[in-house]
């Protein structure tokens, strides 16, 4: 095997190089456009269309050039060659039976025709085209002409399309889809060659744990505004007794400069009553005995949030553009010991997850998020970290209404070899997260990588200048990684704010005994606070998990396996609660996952508490108990009713019973 940076210049070096690559080179004459900053939405100013369904889909050939050679983009795709239908939004590996597309590498090509009222011509409206997310790399033309290119998978990007457009008739959208993963790319992998019985194939390598899955993974909006429109807002709120703080500030663009523009803001409770407003592009509103946002289980009603809606206007348009979006009051604050929510201490109850399901891959798939959210509350979690890049907005929007926390992590994985064209890609992938996900009160805190090298002399500085980007965009939240390498040789937690950690004690660590767990994690945990002086959380612990397999005494890969190591972890984390400085549990998987073909996987990863299809393993009903039991002992919060079956009548009920 060769690497394929240092093949050649033949065909297959353009062939391994890859996609990645040529699409950088092809788009530079285009700037990228921005990540869209806000979620598309109807208004009596703004009209939405989702651009998902079946489109055409085809593999590119070995030679990735082919495709732009023979000018895929200027025909319907169907007339270059074979195509196939293709389901948007959806991974497309698992969708054929094909095992070449399953494990294909580079290019893919997508198309499909839509209609343009020629209403929106006469409005004098403008048109914006929105990827919510396509990996890893994508180029977009309509018409025949190449309108945008992005890079980083999980994160949207948009442009206006007005002037591309032909209205009252159909039109042509057409997307290069790159999955190439190199080393400077976010996250990390490389391209080898391989001989096979049939000659010379690429493979894609890397080193996380879960199935580089690639396409158009969520939706496609065409949507509207103005010609004068808002931009973005950025919401910051505060609380001062009883007294609900927001401070915003809008910016817009498509400004006539013959007129004025004006800003009105007004807030709305959720019985749709204006209880505030204000005038100005920028300002502060206060709401004397506000409704706060509160996490799930801290409080009777979770998840309050109030609708901003903001106008412009000019001298001669009373309504110029309107856009409402949620707002939660809350605050996050931290100490050396302690994480605040709305300055009580929280302690968070959770997992790490994975956007994974059968068939559809990464592709958003609203029936399963809703899923989702019922088993997270049912569990009795009050958090998650989005392990291990940003997902779909659509899910924040469920945890903001349901009162669900969440770590949000860019899309840095195992990240080594810190490079400067890397730490640049880096941290444009946080700009467009903190871009993305600023105004949601869900959002508690930012995790810049997970399992990064940090143990190499370059990783201290590197990760200092990531974490101090971040700061320069906000500060109102803490910064955390999920670190893998052992205390004592960590060079990036002095940057953090608060330090997580993973570590499979039980498993990779000494595996099978379950009499090394406890007092190692206890140790860890002690170790880490007492080198930064930072609250901790452990990030990962758990195991992997054959449903339905039953050995007893408890024997690796089986439910009583994961259930007492779980319980092993439990006893750990329970003392390291009396010491106050420890904040947070997160389990190894919410559910089980796909990853690459490896001895060490049968079907993918296995550690969840519930199955890949969302059935529970005896870990999820453990987990419940101990989750509620909790939020009994901290927040004073019942127990469903359901979490203990019944066994006997207790000894008081008997004695009652027999007077």
């Amino acid at each position: 095997m060769k690497s394929v940076q240092v093949w050649t210049l033949t065909l297959w070096t353009l062939a391994a190089t890859g996609a990645v690559r040529i699409l950088r080179a092809r788009a530079d004459p285009s700037p990228p456009p921005s990540g869209g900053a806000l979620y598309p939405k109807d208004s009596e100013t703004r009209e939405v269309r989702k651009l998902d369904g079946i489109w055409n889909f085809r593999v590119s050939p070995v030679d990735p050039e082919t495709g732009f050679k023979n000018f895929w983009y200027k025909y319907d795709l169907s007339k270059t060659g074979p195509v196939i239908p293709m389901p948007v939004p959806s991974s497309y590996n698992d969708v054929t039976q094909d095992i070449s597309i399953r494990d294909h590498v580079g290019l893919v090509w997508y198309d499909r025709r839509f209609f343009v009222p020629d209403t929106w011509r006469k409005a004098e409206s403008r048109v914006w085209l929105r990827f919510s997310s396509v990996h890893y790399a994508a180029q977009v033309w309509i018409n025949g002409n190449l309108v945008m290119h992005h890079e980083i998978g999980h994160l949207p990007f948009e442009k206006e399309v007005t002037k591309y457009l032909n209205f009252g008739v159909e039109n042509r959208v057409t997307v290069a889809c790159d999955n190439t993963l190199l080393k400077d790319t976010v996250p990390q992998g490389s391209v080898i060659e391989v001989p096979t019985d049939d000659g010379i194939k690429l493979k894609q390598t890397y080193t996380f744990d879960f199935f580089n899955y690639a396409g158009i993974h969520r939706s496609v909006f065409l949507y509207t505004t103005p010609n004068l429109y808002i931009d973005d807002v950025i919401v910051n709120t505060h609380i001062q007794g009883k007294t609900g703080i927001i401070v915003y500030n809008v910016s817009y663009g498509g400004y006539n400069a013959n007129q004025d523009v004006f800003c009105y803001i007004n807030i709305l409770d959720q019985n749709e009553t204006v209880i505030a407003h204000s005038v100005g592009f920028g300002g502060t509103i206060e709401i004397p005995n506000a409704n706060f946002w509160w996490p799930y289980l801290m409080h009777p009603e979770p998840g309050y949030l109030y609708t901003m809606e903001v106008h412009l206007a000019t001298e001669s348009i009373t309504v110029a553009d309107i856009y409402r979006l949620n707002v939660g009051i809350r605050t996050v604050t931290w100490s050396n010991t302690t994480l605040y929510i709305n300055d009580k201490p929280a302690y968070l109850k959770g997992f790490g997850r994975h956007e994974d399901s059968d068939l559809r891959g990464k592709g958003l798939d609203m029936v399963l998020a809703t899923k989702d959210y019922n088993l997270i509350r049912w569990v009795g979690a009050n958090t998650y970290r989005t392990s291990h890049y940003p997902y779909a907005e659509e899910l924040y929007d469920f945890a903001d209404q349901q009162g669900i926390m969440i770590i949000d992590e860019c899309p840095s994985v195992d990240t080594d070899l810190f490079s400067s064209p890397l730490l640049v890609k880096h941290m444009d992938s946080l700009t467009e997260l903190v871009k993305r996900d600023k105004n949601h009160p869900s959002v508690i805190m930012w995790s810049i990588a997970n399992e990064p090298r940090t143990q190499l002399v370059l990783s201290g500085e590197y990760f200092g200048k990531v974490a101090n980007h971040v700061r320069s965009m906000d500060t109102s939240r803490p910064i955390t990684i999920a670190l893998a390498r052992a205390y004592n040789e960590d060079k990036a937690g002095k940057h953090l704010d608060i330090i997580s950690f993973n570590r499979y004690n039980g498993w990779y660590s000494n595996p099978g005994n379950l009499d090394m767990i406890t007092d190692r994690v206890i140790a860890e945990a002690t170790a880490w606070h007492q080198k930064y002086n930072k609250p901790v959380l452990m990030s990962e612990y758990g195991a992997d998990t054959m449903p339905g397999l039953h050995l007893h005494p408890e024997f690796i890969w089986s439910e009583e396996y994961q259930v007492e190591l779980m319980s092993k972890h439990f006893k750990a984390f329970d003392a390291l609660r009396d010491m106050g400085f420890f904040i947070g549990e997160f389990i190894w998987n919410f559910a089980d996952f796909k990853t690459e073909q490896s001895v060490t996987r049968v079907g993918g990863n296995k550690k969840g508490i519930f199955t890949r299809d969302r059935q529970p393993k005896a870990s999820a009903h453990h987990l419940r108990r101990r989750y509620h039991l909790l939020a009994q002992e901290i927040d004073g919060v019942s127990p469903p009713k359901d979490l203990l079956p019944y066994m006997v009548k207790s000894p008081a009920n008997v004695a009652k019973e027999e007077l």
